[in-house]
């Protein structure tokens, strides 16, 4: 065997054992727990043979607390570039077979290099979290790994998408990069994520909680909205993260992506005039009218089980992405609240970083009210939206389908928010506020004055209901671009899209905004 053939049998060798991570011993405890490995991981998430692995053969620099000896290839993460659906991205995966998958100094590095190549090429970057946090044997050195993370998240917000999967530990200081990327996706019953774990909870409060239920899957899709979507198994969490790219541009510069549509944009759906209930006060599904005017009814939901009285979530609308923003009147009547005003916000903002559309669909009788809601800073936090819409420069085109009162209707896309098509439905109702409580404002002194008090208010409703529970008087100042009969509701929204689509706005210089956090 020649000199040349030993040391390519050599790095075939080396490569075959930084292929193993942590050892068969440690895989199989990986498994054993119902867990893939880093390496499976990436192969489910990214196209076949697409994988360009990057510092394969990185090693840790500690020698402190026996560390010398503890070294394997990599060092615990494994980074690179693919495709997915032939589209460039990059990613990192840790590993929990090396060290728990505890980040140090050098795997932050390796880290650092994928995050600064995606925001170079403009490309995608994703992070698979499956580590135990900080390598406490490399003290500050750790911490600092962690802060050139954190800072290049920072960088690298509104230029490329960027998609945390968590799917294992992710805890202390470790979960400040996903809070700080785009959308995050977790593991049902493998992972967490908290800032101080159930021993400190017990120590520091006397509380008695379990990992799953101080930051399980369920805690954060469903109570805190840390968390955007949650998976069952790899495979359906792999799915969930190309299904997203597929709405997504590559970078701040490219448009939204478009796909072949073969839905008719000028297709009837007759439900739709049939679908406001006669009785104000009654509920109707908006899932129905989002699943009858998008692309083949196809629509994927971004915090499911969050503040689910406003539905956000990606479509398409003749092949188009799109970004839509829903009142849901089957919860809480659709009013808007803390969460779902900081849901609908940050939604609205991501959409407009990354050049997509943004579609509302209006139902909203106004803010929850209670103190419940102001002491927890509904004010801000309604501000958001309405901070979000306005600033958005990307088209938008908003559907007035039933009640949109008061400051509600204002945050909603409305036209003084710069939204560039606003239609309504012939049931739109525009106003201040509903009838009963504007009569009992405006009316109720001269109401003691008349003999049948209560025949007199319900005349002063119905004349206001004759004013203001339609669209035509906000049409009358322009306020509402047109009134399109409900069934072509998707045909509209399709041409709307299609005109504003070369669009041009801007605001004034500054170096940014002020946003009420």
């Amino acid at each position: 065997m020649s000199e040349q053939q030993k040391k390519i049998k050599q790095l075939v060798e080396l490569r075959a054992k930084a292929r193993l991570g942590g050892g068969e011993v440690a895989i199989d405890k990986q498994h054993a727990k119902g867990k893939a490995t880093a390496r499976e991981r990436i192969a489910l998430l990214v196209d076949e043979g697409s994988f360009e692995e990057l510092d394969m053969f990185k090693l840790h620099r500690c020698h402190d607390f026996g560390m010398d000896k503890k070294h394997f290839y990599g060092d615990g993460v494994v980074c690179g570039s693919a495709t997915i659906n032939g589209r460039l991205v990059y990613l990192y995966a840790q590993d929990f077979t090396v060290n728990g998958g505890s980040l140090s100094k050098t795997m932050a590095e390796k880290i650092c290099k994928v995050q600064d190549l995606a925001v170079k090429m403009g490309a995608p970057c994703i992070g698979l979290n499956d580590s135990g946090g900080a390598r406490i044997q490399e003290g500050i050195n750790a911490l600092a790994g962690f802060a050139d993370i954190f800072q290049r998240n920072i960088e690298a917000s509104g230029v490329v998408p960027q998609i945390s999967g968590i799917c294992g530990p992710c805890a202390g200081g470790a979960v400040y990069s996903p809070a700080l990327t785009d959308f995050i996706v977790m593991l049902e019953g493998v992972s967490y994520m908290f800032l101080t774990g159930p021993k400190v909870v017990k120590t520091v409060t006397g509380e008695d909680v379990s990992q799953e239920d101080l930051g399980g899957a369920s805690v954060h899709t469903k109570k805190s909205g840390v968390a955007h979507f949650s998976a069952k198994t790899e495979e359906e969490f792999a799915g969930l993260i190309r299904r997203l790219l597929s709405y997504l541009p590559q970078n701040n510069r490219e448009r939204a992506p478009r796909v072949e549509c073969l839905d008719p944009i000028d297709r009837k759906e007759d439900i739709l005039n049939d679908i406001i209930p006669d009785n104000p006060n009654m509920a109707y599904d908006m899932y129905e009218v989002i699943g009858a005017v998008v692309d083949n009814g196809d629509f994927l939901e971004v915090q499911r089980d969050f503040a689910q009285n406003i539905i956000i979530g990606f479509a398409r609308f003749n092949g188009q992405s799109v970004g839509i923003v829903a009142n849901q009147p089957k919860v809480y009547a659709g009013v808007l609240d803390v969460n779902a005003s900081r849901k609908a916000a940050r939604f609205v903002r991501f959409c407009d970083s990354f050049n997509i559309p943004i579609v509302s669909l209006v139902d909203v009788p106004g803010f929850l009210p209670g103190t419940g809601q102001e002491y927890n800073a509904v004010i801000s936090h309604g501000a958001k939206l309405l901070y979000a819409y306005g600033e958005a420069t990307v088209p938008k085109v908003t559907v007035t389908l039933r009640k949109s009162y008061g400051g509600s209707h204002i945050v909603m896309g409305s036209k003084q928010l710069k939204t560039d098509v606003n239609y309504a439905w012939p049931s739109a109702e525009i106003a201040v506020m509903g009838a009963s409580g504007a009569v009992a404002i405006l009316s109720a002194k001269a109401a003691k004055a008349e003999a049948d008090p209560k025949a007199f208010l319900a005349q002063k409703e119905k004349e206001y209901n004759e004013l203001f529970t339609n669209p035509y008087k906000a049409a009358a100042e322009g306020y509402i671009d047109d009134v399109i009969e409900p069934r072509n509701t998707r045909f509209r929204v399709c041409r709307a899209l299609e005109q504003i689509a070369s669009k041009n706005d801007s605001r004034p210089a500054k170096k940014h905004g002020n946003e009420p956090l």
